[in-house]
């Protein structure tokens, strides 16, 4: 008697998968005091702390005032951790409470699995920045020079860390190993990324090992789309963003399809 496997690809996307990606949505939206406005607050304590401190003594971009500069640093920043944290929580939390088989049982495919993770963390990610961007109005009028750059950072941005999170999320057994990955990679990676600072202004090894960084240019990025200005190229910032964003999307999907970790 054959059996149909997990994670058989299908055309088209079924019926499991909408209700997978409300899931997932669900998750966090029902949470929203913590998954959404603890970041904001965070964010916001960053805003007041360095814009008091470093106010009038950081000059950026010529014109662009310290504060105003800080701003889309820590949109992207506050969007790459919680993109991030919302797969990697999701599968840590179902693989030690037990009932990650009702993910693999529905007839889903491994590109419905992925999409429904992948959507779920940019739309958690884009909601942060929104309600950060929000927020600093009160502080600093702060309308995008060209909103298209804005959002297409944004996505792609969120994308990525999302398509990490899920990574992190299946190669994870316990919540040390996430945590573990957490500290020693993605906030060493977040906060070296240009969050606080221009990389103009570090001595040249610093500068160069910035560039290495892929984070830098999504922050990068969406500086350009709120002044104008950046410190490297848009073009070549949206290259590497898109580029690392296709590498992780296919190991992610190459993992999820293998059944890494998940037959278990």
């Amino acid at each position: 008697m054959s059996t149909r496997p997990l994670l058989q690809p299908r055309d088209g996307l079924g019926s499991g998968f909408p209700t997978l990606l409300k899931k997932e949505l669900m998750r966090f939206w029902k949470v929203a005091f913590q998954t959404i406005a603890a970041p904001v607050v965070t964010a916001l304590l960053y805003l007041l702390i360095f814009a008091h401190v470093l106010e009038g003594r950081v000059h950026v971009y010529g014109t662009v005032p310290y504060t105003a500069f800080l701003i889309p640093g820590l949109m992207m920043m506050s969007m790459l951790q919680n993109a991030f944290a919302n797969p990697s929580s999701s599968l840590i939390q179902s693989r030690i409470t037990g009932n990650l088989v009702f993910i693999l049982l529905p007839p889903l495919s491994h590109v419905e699995i992925f999409a429904a993770y992948l959507l779920s963390a940019i739309a958690r990610g884009l909601c942060v920045g929104a309600c950060i961007w929000l927020v600093a109005l009160f502080f600093v009028p702060l309308p995008p020079a060209n909103l298209l750059w804005v959002l297409v950072f944004a996505i792609l941005s969120c994308g990525i860390m999302g398509t990490l999170g899920l990574i992190a999320g299946l190669w994870s057994e316990k919540f040390d190993q996430l945590a573990a990955f957490q500290n020693f990679l993605i906030m060493p990676a977040t906060f070296l990324s240009g969050v606080f600072y221009s990389i103009h202004s570090l001595p040249p090894f610093w500068q160069a090992v910035s560039r290495w960084n892929p984070l830098f240019y999504t922050i990068d990025g969406m500086r350009y789309g709120f002044f104008g200005v950046s410190d490297v190229s848009p073009w070549h910032s949206l290259v590497v963003v898109a580029v690392v964003a296709a590498m992780l999307g296919l190991l992610a999907l190459r993992l999820v399809a293998s059944g890494y970790k998940l037959r278990n």
